[in-house]
């Protein structure tokens, strides 16, 4: 088994290697969360769509069903009942109506739906929280005698030599 960076696991790493890792793991995390928001704002623009086409097809529904339905239900309960043709036309019309408010309530509900998705916004918080726990990171101090640097007790007894 070994690490991203290849080495193998359990292995000293350098400062340089720590870092590289880092820097890869924190590029794929910002790449998975733009993957997230882009899907999540995709599933939220297909119940926006599902919504608008419900609203379409029922506005398609009250606009062209009424003449023909109208006519065809007001005449079939004149026949049926023996009422007067305009109370006929009136029952008719209502029962359009009952269609027409069950496809917008439908549509209504996706609607709601599309709203509720707050997908992006979820992403766009979580980055603000990765870069901000980033930025409020301290680097740990380190030790010269360790990275190879001079001490400063090396360097004022070095100037004292040569003094």
């Amino acid at each position: 088994m070994s690490a991203p960076d290849g080495s193998p696991v359990g292995a000293e790493r350098s400062i340089g290697q720590l870092f590289a890792s880092a820097t890869t793991e924190l590029s794929a995390l910002v790449h998975d969360e733009i993957a997230l928001a882009k899907a999540q704002l995709k599933q939220d623009v297909k119940r926006g769509a599902v919504s608008g086409g419900a609203f379409s097809v029922a506005g398609a529904v009250l606009v062209f069903s009424l003449p023909m339905l109208n006519f065809a239900l007001a005449y079939g309960i004149r026949t049926w009942s023996g009422w007067n043709l305009a109370v006929c036309f009136l029952l008719s019309f209502a029962a359009n109506v009952l269609v027409a408010g069950f496809l917008a309530l439908l549509g209504v509900m996706f609607a709601k739906k599309a709203k509720k998705g707050r997908g992006p916004q979820k992403v766009a918080a979580s980055m603000k929280q990765s870069a901000g726990v980033l930025q409020n990171a301290k680097p740990h101090p380190r030790r010269p005698e360790l990275t190879g640097e001079p001490t400063p007790a090396a360097i004022e007894a070095v100037a004292r030599s040569s003094s």
